[in-house]
Parts: C-alpha cells; structure tokens; sequence
C-alpha cells in the first residue's frame, strides 16, 4: 500500500479567533487547542509547510465589539485591539502546538520583542523550511484590514499553494445553512461568483488578492476531526475556489 501524499506541499491555513473558543462564550478552549495541535501534526508528518494565520473575535473583534458595546472608540484603536487578541491566540496555540512535539515560531506584524518574532518575510520563509510551524498574528500590522486579507497577503508572500480557511460549515453555501433547509451547496466555486454573489466566505479584499495570484482556497469544516488532513491529501471535502 502506497503511503499517502499530500496534493499541497506549503500551505496558509486561516483560522477565526471563535474557532478556538470552541464552547465556551469567550476566551481559549484548551481541549480544542490541543485537538487542533493533533490535527497539525498529522499534517506535519506528512512533509507539509505550515502556515497558521489566527483572528482574534474570541476575544475583541474590533468594530464589531465597539458597536455592540455601545463604545464610541476611533475604528483604528478598535482594530489595533483586534490585532492584539490574535497574538493572545498565537501565543496559546503555540504552547499547545509545542506540547505535541511540533516546532513553532510565533510571528508578528506589531513589535512585541519579549512573546513573538517580528515579521520578516525571508526569515518566516527559512522557518518554514527548517520543518517549523509559523504562526502569523497581529494580522497586516494595519487597521481597516481584516485577517483574511491578512491570510492571503502571508500565503502569498510565502509561496503557499492555498490558503486552507477552517469554519463551523462543511462548504460554502448560498445562504446560512443553519437558518436556511434550501440553501444551495457549492463543492466548487470561481474567484468572480464569490465576488459577484457577495457569499460571505472571505472579505472581497482577501478574494481579489487569490484572484490577482491565483491562490486557490479552500474551504472546509474544522469541527470533524482530521478534515485537515483530509484537504491536505486532495479529498473532496468542502469548496474550492479558483479560477
């Protein structure tokens, strides 16, 4: 029996900051931390280089929170408060990443010399080729700019062969499908249906930027257990968009 290979060989994977809260209102499961910790080891083994770039909602999610607090805060602090909750996020996943045997290094678009690495593109690629981990946070280190733009910018500026975008749905529908029976399921999709359908998947800025690059991404449900892997080794789970 041939021993399985993976289709991708560098890849982005994005993760929301709520996808680490797994059940709890707020804050970090550590359960999940470390199931996901197993789950990217498993894809470790297999001679892949990973990138993880984390949002930070499971903590303060900039505009958003300032509006449902009723806070009348500038939109650049909000955000620069975002940016800091992913590098809470990076932090935790890199102890539980480390715990599992796996080599990280934690890298930042904000100085913050004493807990993480400043972004430098060269070196984060030689991270990646020394069989390391790298964890991107503090998004593009600018604020009007959400984690998924952040994402598409580092895959590409590594090289990756796709960007790997986790969510609580199995694919990109129509409408939510949580809400609603009929919604239409998409295995596949292109660049310009997303833009033109406004499906809620990444932010325009993110998608224009895979389009401009042709950067595929795929989208899959981080909740079944080894669907990483899954994706890694070409399986048709999810959706992929391409040209």
């Amino acid at each position: 029996m041939k021993p399985a290979r993976a289709v991708y060989k560098r890849v982005v994977i994005k993760l929301s900051g709520e996808a680490l809260q797994g059940k709890r209102p707020h804050g970090v499961d550590q359960a999940l931390l470390m199931s996901l910790s197993r789950q990217v080891k498993e894809i470790k083994d297999l001679k892949v280089d990973i990138g993880i770039v984390l949002g930070g909602g499971n903590i303060f999610r900039g505009q958003e929170n300032t509006a449902s607090l009723g806070l009348d805060m500038d939109r650049s602090v909000a955000d620069y408060m975002g940016m800091l909750a992913t590098v809470i996020n990076g932090l935790a996943l890199q102890d539980a990443l480390e715990k599992t045997g796996v080599p990280t290094r934690v890298m930042t678009a904000i100085e913050i010399q004493r807990v993480a690495e400043p972004y430098i593109r060269r070196k984060a690629i030689r991270h990646l080729e020394k069989g390391r981990v790298v964890i991107f946070v503090a998004g593009t280190g600018n604020p009007y700019f959400t984690t998924d733009t952040a994402a598409a910018l580092r895959a590409m500026e590594v090289h990756a062969d796709a960007i790997l975008k986790a969510t609580k749905v199995d694919a990109v529908y129509s409408a939510d499908p949580f809400k609603f029976k009929n919604a239409k399921r998409f295995p596949k999709l292109k660049y310009i249906d997303v833009l033109k359908k406004r499906l809620k998947v990444m932010d325009a800025t993110a998608v224009s930027l895979c389009m401009d690059n042709k950067l595929p991404i795929v989208i899959f449900n981080m909740n079944k257990i080894g669907n990483i892997k899954r994706v890694i080794l070409g399986e048709k789970i999810g959706t992929v968009i391409s040209g």
